[in-house]
């Protein structure tokens, strides 16, 4: 068995198997900006798995996004309706959002995949996966050169990440998944 086996191992349950270390990395990257760039991935091997490679090209950013409803301005004044509710239900996975506010804060750069890496009460974290499309090693690789092409621009924007697509309700075909596409939410508009 390989290392990454055991690597995976380790983050099926990482409050158990990675106890202290887990703590004090939740504790550093409270302090630490929103959006951070990293050197090495966190989880090797989640990483490999999805695409990255360690080479010239790829760039690795965490991501904290903040957990919890979403709330509209509380009503001050008007006519007393019963539509008085302030909570908005949340269409989009806490994954994506943080994918889209990596992608603008790197917009050379072109997201691939994200992960998880952590969470507390507060907060949730990701690491996301950067491609720079302009790079010759990139542009040379025939594995990853697939993102260089001009349909893949903006990609996480469009949401065609594997985050955007579950967000979308894409995992589903055929039978019973008649209503899913172009998106769950994008059918219900087509029909008016």
């Amino acid at each position: 068995m390989g290392y990454q086996k055991y690597v995976q191992a380790l983050w099926q349950q990482p409050r158990e198997n990675l106890k202290e270390s887990y703590r004090t990395r939740l504790v550093e990257w409270r302090r630490q900006h929103s959006i951070e760039r990293v050197e090495h991935p966190t989880r090797i091997d989640r990483a490999r798995r999805l695409g990255y490679r360690a080479k010239q090209g790829f760039v690795i950013a965490r991501v904290r996004v903040k957990r919890g409803g979403k709330n509209n301005a509380t009503i001050k004044r008007g006519r007393d309706g019963g539509n008085l509710t302030t909570r908005i239900a949340q269409s989009k996975n806490y994954q994506w959002i943080a994918e889209e506010r990596v992608q603008k804060k790197f917009p050379n750069l072109e997201v691939l995949n994200s992960y998880w890496v952590g969470q507390d009460e507060k907060s949730i974290w990701h690491e996301v996966i950067l491609v720079d499309v302009y790079h010759p090693q990139i542009v040379n690789d025939e594995t990853i050169n697939w993102i260089v092409s001009n349909k893949h621009t903006r990609r996480v924007h469009r949401g065609l990440t594997s985050a955007g697509k579950r967000s979308r309700g894409l995992r589903s075909k055929g039978l019973g998944a008649e209503k899913v596409r172009p998106g769950v939410r994008a059918h219900g508009r087509r029909l008016r």
